[in-house]
């Protein structure tokens, strides 16, 4: 790992201020799974929430220097990154909602276990759908990016309290759908993506497939 990971926030926000293009950089790819997150839990949709975070980087980038708390750059961030979403969404309420891309399926699938792992991923999407917008958050951060709650709660900005209640009854909503439960079980082999049970089939693929970069 090189230097430039291994610096803080503050470190890189500072550089950053200063000029340093790569300081920046460091930032995005650190965030850029995280910002992808909270712009799908805002737009249901893969493309929108991939539009949404990177744009959050390229308003985070112009704006750097109104960050007042670099220590604090990601909740600022993801800030951005969900007005960003919610802009989108108003601008494209008419479009079909779609939360998991074609691609995301695994090469190697029989065409009828591609059209199997298609539904259920189109059902997950529907599940996160129903969930209000601060669970779908909540969830994607601390289930899929491995956030602490003390994080998500300073990152939302309500007690962490809060947010182990909110992401209580997020998992215990997604866990009514039994076949998505049993699948998330099965399909998920590093066990980190399914807390308690929950669902999770497909995501992991959809934030691999994000671009770690600026452009």
């Amino acid at each position: 790992m090189g230097e430039q990971e291994r610096a803080s926030d503050e470190v890189l926000v500072r550089r950053a201020q200063a000029g340093d293009s790569q300081a920046f950089g460091s930032l995005v790819a650190r965030y850029m799974r995280a910002s992808y997150a909270v712009g799908l839990s805002v737009t249901g949709r893969h493309e929108d929430a991939e539009d949404a975070a990177q744009e959050g980087f390229i308003v985070a980038l112009e704006r750097l220097d109104d960050c007042r708390a670099p220590d604090r750059f990601a909740g600022w961030l993801m800030t951005i990154v969900r007005n960003r979403a919610r802009n989108l969404v108003r601008r494209e309420v008419l479009r079909d909602t779609d939360a998991v891309p074609e691609t995301a399926a695994s090469s190697g699938r029989t065409p009828e276990q591609a059209t199997e792992h298609a539904e259920l991923q189109e059902r997950l999407g529907a599940a996160l759908g129903r969930l209000p917008e601060v669970q779908r958050e909540i969830v994607l951060l601390h289930d899929l990016e491995g956030w602490r709650h003390r994080e998500i709660a300073e990152h939302l900005g309500i007690p962490s309290g809060t947010v182990r209640s909110h992401l209580h009854f997020a998992r215990k909503s997604l866990r009514r759908d039994a076949e998505l439960a049993q699948v998330g079980t099965e399909q998920a082999p590093d066990g980190h993506l399914q807390t308690e049970g929950v669902p999770h089939v497909g995501l992991r693929q959809d934030l691999d497939n994000v671009p770690v970069g600026s452009d």
